[in-house]
C-alpha cells in the first residue's frame, strides 16, 4: 500500500530529525534540505538511504540532485514507490 504525500512528508521530517538533528515540525514541503534544514552532502546519503528502506523505493544518485527540497522527496517518492 503507497504511502500518502502527508505520510511521506511525516516519515521525512522523522528521517531528517533523526540524521541532522532537525525538528520534525521545521521539516516542510518547501523547505530546501541544504539552505533552510542544515542537511549537508553525507547527511543527504544517509537521508536518501533512510527513505529508501522505509518507502521501499530506489532514488538513484543521479536523481538525488534534484531533490532540493522536502517537496521535491515527498513527489519523487510518492511517483517512485512499489
Amino acid at each position: 500500500m503507497a504511502a500518502t504525500q502527508e505520510e511521506i512528508v511525516a516519515g521525512l521530517a522523522e528521517i531528517v530529525n533523526e540524521i541532522a538533528g532537525i525538528p520534525v515540525e521545521d521539516v516542510e514541503v518547501d523547505k530546501s534540505f541544504t539552505d533552510d534544514l542544515d542537511v549537508d552532502s553525507l547527511s543527504m546519503v544517509e537521508v536518501v538511504v533512510a527513505a529508501e528502506e522505509r518507502f521501499d523505493v530506489k532514488i538513484p544518485d543521479e536523481d538525488v540532485k534534484a531533490l532540493r527540497t522536502v517537496g521535491d522527496a515527498a513527489d519523487y517518492i510518492a511517483k517512485h514507490q512499489a
